[in-house]
């Protein structure tokens, strides 16, 4: 019997998008407790690149397939699956094998997509938003009526944040580094923006606070913007560390922490939700899944490339140029 094959982004080592080709592969089969997908789009962010280059905290084996997070339409159920029917319509997230045309995943990592959910934002909805309600709401106790710092807004994981901000009632201020970036960031909810390449941005932002810092920042960039930020904190603030797309890790004088009784907060999607809390992130998972059938949320939806361009995808998705989650388009070719 000849075995059923398909086109997969594959990369025999990890390192930048040349590394990696559309070749034709086995179909995996699904084994117990795992389902098989049809994916029709693979969201492709920052973290996403990061990983097929080799530059995360935890690398992958090779060959690699990038893409951990995708949509798509059940096709087969391993044994002991009863939660899925072959043709529902999900999403899902692994470590990798969302540029291919097929995917196994665990059944536990997927979940049947909302009518009301676009199938391309739901290629990136799940890890941005589940980290922007763990990081605002569960790790930094956002409050109605408080005012948040949102750096690298623009990205997915940043409109992520504007939105779950937006929707606890507090007020948002959109971090960015082009004009462009901003006004997409207040098109998506953000109250104001700030130029944070500017010399004078933190005088900026306490004229924004009336002199007073903001609450929490959210933090996805790091690097140079992580010290001056947590400066700008108001009294008890928290600072979330949600990642370091800015490049280097920072260093932070404790004693800021000190003089501001304010915290440094790390944020861990992968942990949060793959190690320790499960549970926790699943029900945060449906609370967002009913908030956009509720229309409280509106997801937003970035570029989008064929398959046969993945390379593109990879490089916008690494440079931090996409405005949203880039995506590609799997099934359109």
């Amino acid at each position: 019997m000849t075995q059923q094959k398909m086109r997969a982004v594959v990369g025999e080592k990890l390192g930048s998008p040349e590394n990696y080709a559309l070749v034709e592969v086995a179909v995996p089969t699904p084994g117990p407790g795992e389902i098989q997908m049809q994916n029709l789009v693979s969201g492709m962010g920052y973290v996403d690149a990061l990983v097929a280059r080799g530059l995360y905290q935890v690398k992958p084996d090779v060959p690699y397939c990038p893409g951990l997070e995708f949509a798509g339409r059940v096709t087969a159920l391993g044994s002991g699956v009863d939660d899925f029917a072959v043709g529902d319509l999900v999403t899902a997230s692994g470590f990798g094998g969302g540029l291919a045309e097929y995917s196994v995943v665990a059944a536990k990592a997927a979940a049947r997509i909302p009518a009301s959910l676009d199938l391309r934002a739901a290629a990136g909805f799940i890890v941005n938003y589940i980290t922007a309600w763990h990081g605002l709401l569960d790790r930094g106790a956002l409050q109605e009526g408080e005012t948040v710092l949102v750096l690298g807004a623009a990205g997915g994981t940043g409109i992520a944040a504007i939105q779950v901000a937006r929707m606890a009632g507090a007020r948002v201020i959109a971090g960015a580094s082009s004009a462009a970036k901003r006004e997409y960031a207040e098109q998506h909810g953000a109250h104001l923006s700030i130029d944070y390449l500017a010399d004078d941005w933190r005088a900026d932002l306490k004229a924004m606070t009336d002199g007073r810092g903001v609450d929490v920042v959210f933090d996805p960039v790091g690097g140079d913007l992580l010290e001056p930020a947590f400066r700008s904190l108001a009294w008890r603030g928290r600072h979330l560390v949600v990642g370091f797309a800015g490049g280097a890790i920072p260093k932070l004088p404790v004693n800021l922490a000190l003089l501001k009784g304010a915290a440094l907060v790390g944020v861990d999607y992968r942990q949060f939700g793959s190690v320790y809390e499960q549970a926790a992130s699943l029900e945060i998972r449906n609370r967002l899944f009913q908030a956009v059938e509720e229309e409280r949320l509106k997801p937003a939806v970035g570029q989008s490339f064929p398959l046969s361009d993945f390379r593109d995808a990879m490089t916008l998705a690494g440079e931090r140029d996409g405005l949203g989650k880039t995506v590609v388009d799997i099934a359109g070719e």
